[in-house]
């Protein structure tokens, strides 16, 4: 049921910050820290790390969402939230952004692969032409997306045909088995995030586990999956999804996932 759907990115805002806030949240990841680290520790000889990215940046606003809120903004503050969550529970987390700039998406899973990531996580927020839609959904590569992203990514003039393979060809072998291979496991992590989401979002809300060639998770040598948490131009999600109360509870639903497929399938 993993069907080929075209991607719609949307902005938002950052939710302002009062000291009400502040002290809500400081509650609210004390409870969260707890549930993720059962799962967390399952592996303690292992201290993974996920690279979590914030979509858009810089003058890649994204598109608008109610009240003029922008999806830049609204990734930022989900991925602080979650970046918070998972490092109470002793998963380390890079974030390809830390503040309002602009990066390509290759550059987003070159963070990635430089790190050595174990997950690439990029967050985002949808909009439609008719504002009426609603709901979250989690993509992953599809298989022709990973077949043209394999060999796009082999130096230049390393494509040539040879009666007898040289070392870089076995290299490229291996890399375009292993990027296959990470995502059938993106697709368990994106059943994951949809399950967990579906928890506090509700089952009516829950648009699946799909996969499309998203172009910023080209070029991940680890599981990535890109997450649209709900549509920012919505009358009415729209105006949740700038609740704090809300954002922590995605954030925590995401950071639940990511520790259960961290436990269980690495």
């Amino acid at each position: 049921d993993f069907l080929s759907k075209k991607k719609r990115y949307a902005p938002f805002m950052v939710v302002s910050w009062g000291v009400r806030c502040r002290l809500a949240f400081a509650i609210f990841l004390a409870c969260a820290m707890g549930s993720v680290q059962q799962d967390a520790h399952a592996d303690d000889e292992k201290n993974f790390l996920v690279v979590i990215d914030p979509g858009h940046g810089g003058n890649n606003t994204g598109a608008p969402g109610v009240g003029g809120v922008h999806e830049k903004e609204f990734t930022l503050a989900l991925a602080s939230r979650l970046k918070d969550i998972l490092e109470a529970a002793d998963i380390r987390v890079v974030l390809t952004r830390t503040d309002d700039k602009f990066l390509s998406l290759r550059e987003r899973t070159a963070v990635a692969n430089r790190v050595g990531a174990d997950l690439f996580v990029s967050l985002h927020a949808n909009a439609s032409p008719s504002h009426n839609r609603r709901g979250f959904e989690t993509f992953v590569l599809s298989p022709e997306a990973v077949a043209i992203d394999a060999p796009a990514l082999r130096p230049p003039g390393n494509n040539r045909s040879r009666m007898q393979a040289d070392s870089d060809e076995i290299s490229a072998v291996l890399e375009s088995w292993q990027r296959e291979h990470s995502v059938e496991r993106a697709v368990t992590l994106s059943r994951m995030v949809q399950k967990e989401i579906e928890q506090t979002r509700g089952k009516k809300f829950n648009r699946g586990a799909k996969q499309s060639s998203m172009h910023v998770l080209l070029g991940a040598q680890m599981p990535a999956v890109l997450i649209e948490v709900g549509f920012i131009d919505h009358p009415k999600e729209g105006v949740e999804l700038q609740d704090p109360e809300v954002q922590n509870q995605l954030s925590a639903a995401i950071a639940k996932a990511i520790s259960k497929f961290l436990a269980t399938t690495l």
